[in-house]
């Protein structure tokens, strides 16, 4: 059972937020503040009772735009806490998603909130929390990734994209964007780690920028020196390192 902690500033906002999360059996309690500034000291008083104490708070659903301190703010202050109460940002902002991943943040729940998407948040707050008391270890829940598909948030959703639709994959610092013959989307993981793990699925490391399916490269071009590959639309630039093993890998293709 979850002891949970609502954080918004719109009042409206913060009882619906309150109303769902009463309504989830795996929430034992949940409060709520009207700002940051008013969260930040409940959430003291829970690490001043100790995880197990009266006061404890084991999860805070934390809205971002806030006057004042805001909602990143806020989680930046908790990464500074020795056991800070796992965070759940609850927002009608897509733009501060990465930022909040990287402030290791739970889930990124965006607004209108729906019970369905809400109960996904909490089930992954739930797994967390019972990891930690079973094992005293690190947030991580370990789970065995879908070898044919990767899970992305498309509009507050998790959707799964089918690995055989990923044309290429742009490296984005920690991060990695997946292109698809029907869009893109971010996902939380190095490209070294995709180029790994899908290596056997036939993606070839083209440039430290990018990672290639080879069924989805449509031509090799050769100009002045200059070696790239069409895949769709978009030409793509391949570095000098990696120009033998895709020819030796498109010759075998063929």
């Amino acid at each position: 059972m979850l002891r949970a902690l609502a954080v918004d500033d719109e009042r409206p906002s913060l009882e619906e937020l309150l109303y769902l999360l009463n309504a989830d059996p795996r929430i034992g309690t949940a409060e709520g503040a009207g700002d940051a500034t008013e969260a930040l000291r409940r959430i003291n008083r829970a690490l001043e009772s100790g995880p197990h104490g009266p006061e404890a708070i084991d999860v805070v659903f934390l809205d971002i735009n806030m006057p004042g301190l805001d909602g990143l703010d806020l989680a930046r202050l908790l990464t500074g806490f020795a056991r800070p109460p796992l965070v759940v940002f609850v927002t009608a902002h897509e733009d501060f998603a990465v930022q909040a991943f990287d402030l290791k943040a739970v889930d990124y729940v965006l607004k209108p909130v729906r019970k369905e998407r809400l109960a996904e948040a909490v089930r992954r707050a739930a797994e967390i929390r019972a990891t930690e008391i079973r094992d005293a270890g690190p947030r991580i829940p370990v789970s065995e990734p879908d070898p044919d598909h990767i899970p992305v948030e498309l509009g507050g959703v998790t959707r799964f994209v089918s690995v055989e639709d990923i044309t290429h994959v742009e490296a984005q610092g920690d991060y990695a964007r997946l292109h698809t013959t029907k869009g893109s989307h971010l996902v939380r993981i190095p490209l070294s780690t995709l180029e790994e793990r899908w290596r056997s699925r036939g993606f070839v490391r083209i440039h430290r920028r990018h990672l290639v399916a080879l069924r989805h490269i449509g031509e090799l071009r050769l100009d002045a020196g200059t070696v790239s590959v069409l895949v769709g639309s978009e030409e793509l630039q391949v570095s000098r390192r990696h120009t033998r093993e895709l020819r030796d890998l498109l010759m075998r293709r063929t």
